[in-house]
């Protein structure tokens, strides 16, 4: 059957299903023009049809706009990943595995935007209301005017939301809310998308701040589909080893500041304290120079943080050596060892290789390639470098050293730290020493025979 067409005037809107001379809406002549549906293939019951929408309005790309108001919590390490504070009308995402401290690190966030001047209020899906009273009372907290409530309906908690028009709101957690109109179990992938949809619009429409808490997958993703992610406008991810006191809050997306941005804190007895010179902590517990010791300056979103790279080289009983890592990635590790090989005459077969970032920290930046290189010819060699040097560069297949990006930064932060001799690339700028005595390298040929007389 044949669509009908549809007239409107062009002057106040009215709809005809004829043409006529003159509108009888507003009395204006030769303002009846045809209605051009927006879509004409496909089914009709499938494309948009004939009605049309708003006109919105559209803005040039030098309109200048104020940059959105922000509010500090007074946590230094949590507003400086936050990009400098709490954007209004913002959607946070934050995953974790079990146990490592998000509802304590959220509680405790929640109890200083609530101290500095926010309505907050933290809706717990997984815990009773008592359960979060009970760890605010741990932690020092029961003083602060947080709104606490226990609800997994969506539709409940929107509703209340609604009533109480909080400034900040934290789901804690997604995972666990559940909408009546989705016929699916909670946690599953049809509700986790239809719960981050309406609290993330919820949150846009009335100008509240809302943080989501996320499950993660035994790979470290967060759980459910990936589309979420992409709804929020920031993305962090608290990481640290059940074996280390040390947390790492890290920014992998921010629409509003730097992404890869790291917060450190310490998990004490009383909750979460900041860790303001994570080097310094990183390294606190590093003694004389050893083999396969080796500090290694690297940069974590706009902050220096100077880490221990420990490796250990021992003859392997079985016909299959072993390759270990923890905190750094093991296709690259496979990368160095092969080019350590196939360039120097550097041979690991044979050998297990184990190789280790002190403190729990997690290294992805290719700058580490060098300070690795250098603590497996370390301990292969059994030759300690001095205390006082750090080493950063990138090692390319050919065997060269590539120069890395905010080189005097690196610098000042190892001598902030008491180094005095760093180990870079040939390839620096003038004025980038930072004062400190450098020792350079076009390839890693050169490299291994002047500091360990091999290759």
């Amino acid at each position: 059957m044949a669509k009908k067409a549809i007239f409107k005037c062009s002057e106040c809107g009215a709809s005809y299903t004829k043409w006529s001379g003159r509108c009888d809406g507003c009395g204006a002549w030769n303002s009846i023009e045809e209605e051009v549906p927006l879509s004409t293939a496909g089914p009709a019951k499938k494309t948009l049809g004939a009605m049309k929408g708003r006109s919105i309005p559209l803005t040039d790309l030098g309109t200048t706009e104020a940059p959105p108001p922000r509010t500090m919590s007074g946590m230094s390490e949590l507003d400086r990943v936050l990009g400098g504070g709490l954007v209004d009308a913002s959607a946070i995402l934050v995953g974790g595995d079990p146990g490592i401290g998000k509802s304590t690190l959220l509680l405790q966030g929640a109890a200083r935007f609530a101290e500095a001047g926010l309505k907050v209020v933290y809706i717990s899906g997984e815990e009773a209301s008592a359960q979060v009273r009970m760890r605010a009372q741990r932690l020092g907290l029961s003083h602060a005017p947080v709104l606490l409530g226990a609800e997994t309906n969506l539709r409940d908690i929107l509703t209340t939301l609604e009533t109480e028009k909080p400034d900040l709101a934290i789901i804690d957690s997604i995972q666990t809310m559940w909408a009546d109109h989705v016929e699916s179990a909670p946690g599953s992938v049809s509700q986790v998308r239809a719960a981050a949809h309406e609290l993330t619009t919820f949150a846009k429409q009335r100008g509240m701040a809302v943080i989501l808490v996320g499950h993660v997958t035994k790979e470290g993703q967060i759980a459910g589909p990936r589309v979420v992610e992409h709804m929020v406008d920031t993305v962090l991810y608290f990481e640290g080893e059940r074996g280390h006191q040390f947390r790492i809050l890290r920014s992998v997306k921010n629409r509003f500041g730097p992404a890869d941005e790291i917060g450190v804190f310490e998990m004490t007895g009383g909750g979460l304290s900041e860790v303001s010179n994570p080097s310094a902590l990183f390294l606190s517990e590093r003694g004389e120079p050893t083999p396969g010791s080796v500090v290694f300056s690297g940069i974590e979103g706009t902050r220096p943080v100077l880490v221990e790279m420990q490796a250990l080289v021992a003859p392997s009983p079985h016909s299959q050596p072993r390759r270990a890592v923890v905190g750094w990635d093991s296709a690259r590790l496979a990368m160095i060892l092969a080019v350590l090989e196939a360039r120097c005459g550097i041979a690991f077969a044979g050998l297990d290789v184990y190789l280790n970032v002190a403190g729990g920290m997690k290294i992805s930046e290719p700058a580490a390639d060098l300070a690795v290189a250098a603590a497996l010819l370390s301990a292969r060699e059994d030759a300690a470098l001095p205390k006082d040097t750090v080493v950063f560069g990138e090692i390319s297949l050919s065997g060269a050293i590539r120069p890395v990006g905010q080189t005097e930064n690196r610098l000042k932060e190892a001598q902030k730290l008491g180094f005095s001799t760093a180990i870079v690339p040939n390839a620096k700028k003038d004025g980038d020493t930072a004062g400190m005595q450098t020792r350079t390298f076009a390839d890693l040929t050169g490299f291994v025979g002047d500091i360990f007389g091999a290759g």
